[in-house]
């Protein structure tokens, strides 16, 4: 007569190997399900936080490059047949929120929207932070705005783009609102004009 318990001990493995799957599950998710947006779109849609997420980014910066697509410098840039030269520089951060990853996104987004539309001749980032170490010096060197049209005229550009984004933050006993601006504008680098400028805005609440 064989033992109960050799009879209980393959049952005990095969349970425990059938069970494995969902411990980990449980162990690794702590009870929570992970979602990719190409399984649900409406996932990038809700506001997590008051901070800018992708969904603000790319509403600013689509409002300021529909602005720029219809401006007179465009048009003047389309009748150049490609020519002007054009480089754009690190957006400011003038928030109190540390959103540098966010402003590298919108800088990124520029340049492939001005490469796509194919009126300019965009000077590449390499090329930009190569020139900025030049005219700053040092190991680490940083953008300066004051010297903006400098860059651009050792870089052969005939504009630069430029921007910031600021904030204003207020607060109730149960309510916090965060507007954001986001303002770009085309300077042309012999004369120092500004030849295009917007600014396009979001707010955010949380109450």
């Amino acid at each position: 007569m064989r033992s109960p318990f050799a009879v209980a001990a393959p049952l005990r493995r095969f349970l425990a190997l059938a069970l494995l799957p969902l411990a980990l599950a449980a162990s690794s998710c702590g009870g929570k399900t992970y979602v990719r947006n190409a399984q649900d779109p409406g996932i990038d849609s809700p506001a997590m936080s008051t901070g800018l997420d992708k969904d603000d980014i790319q509403r600013m910066l689509s409002e300021n490059l529909n602005n720029l697509r219809v401006s007179p410098i465009m048009e003047k840039w389309r009748a150049a047949g490609g020519k002007d030269k054009v480089a754009v520089f690190p957006f400011l951060n003038e928030t109190t929120e540390h959103i540098e990853p966010q402003l590298s996104a919108i800088l990124s987004e520029a340049e492939t929207w001005l490469v796509d539309a194919g009126t300019v001749t965009v000077i590449s980032r390499e090329r930009q932070n190569q020139m900025i170490a030049e005219v700053e010096g040092g190991q680490n060197p940083i953008f300066n705005p004051a010297h903006a049209a400098q860059y651009g005229r050792q870089l052969g550009a005939n504009y630069f783009i430029t921007g910031k984004v600021a904030a204003s933050d207020e607060r109730s006993d149960d309510a916090r609102r965060v507007q954001y601006f986001f303002f770009m504008q085309v300077i042309e680098i012999e004369t120092s004009a500004i030849r295009w400028q917007h600014k396009a805005y979001i707010t955010k609440l949380v109450h």
